[in-house]
């Protein structure tokens, strides 16, 4: 793999300062800002809406990657496309018609992605993969940061690297859910090509030291 993207999740980020936040994270070296949706229903927390992403999109250049852990998801996918995010995804349990809000995203001009947790099949990729950009797989089970990573999670991270080999399509592989330095590589290996990181970074007092380390164990896969 010769491409491999650091997603800081502003989950982690200090909201009172959020635009300085999102800057010092791309200057440190992100090469995306993952920005997670909630909605209080198909998960137990609340957390931003597409106010917020507009809020940021002037402070940074590079894509921002919306996670969408709400239900019904279709209502919300044409706010944050007006708002500035390149990539929305969404979980298939959220959307009543698979295929179609998939279109709908790509309609809006953005990138579109599935997401499954921990314990959700993937055999909804089987036929929707010529309109995927993206696949995230949760190492954890979504609602809240700071969780550790499921270690079980490496085996559903191969198993869709060796889909999207088979697909010959360039969609990317993305992993969120206790990612950091001393785990990363592991990851790679299992055929992750992007990481989402929250308190691993936004944690710490030093954003490029962590990234940099990320970086480092990345170029020994």
């Amino acid at each position: 793999m010769s491409t491999y993207r650091i997603a800081p999740s502003i989950l982690s980020a200090d909201f009172a300062r959020l635009g300085e936040e999102v800057r010092h994270v791309v200057a440190a070296g992100a090469d995306i800002i993952h920005f997670d949706v909630m909605d209080n229903h198909y998960v137990p927390n609340l957390t931003i809406g597409p106010l917020v992403c507009e809020a940021i999109r002037p402070h940074v250049q590079v894509p921002i990657d919306v996670h969408l852990m709400v239900k019904p998801v279709d209502r919300i996918i044409p706010d944050f496309a007006k708002a500035g995010a390149n990539i929305i995804s969404f979980h298939p349990e959220a959307s009543e018609h698979i295929d179609r809000t998939l279109q709908l995203i790509r309609d809006h001009g953005c990138k579109a992605g599935l997401v499954f947790n921990p314990a959700t099949p993937l055999h909804s990729l089987e036929h929707v993969m010529d309109k995927l950009d993206l696949i995230l797989i949760m190492s954890v089970n979504p609602g809240f940061g700071g969780q550790s990573f499921i270690p079980e999670a490496l085996k559903k991270i191969a198993k869709v690297r060796e889909m999207i080999d088979a697909s010959g399509r360039e969609i990317m592989l993305e992993v969120d859910g206790g990612i950091k330095a001393e785990n990363i590589a592991a990851v790679a290996r299992a055929g992750a090509d992007t990481f989402v990181a929250g308190s691993a970074i936004f944690g710490k007092p030093d954003y490029k030291a962590v990234i940099d380390a990320m970086r480092s164990q990345l170029a020994a896969v």
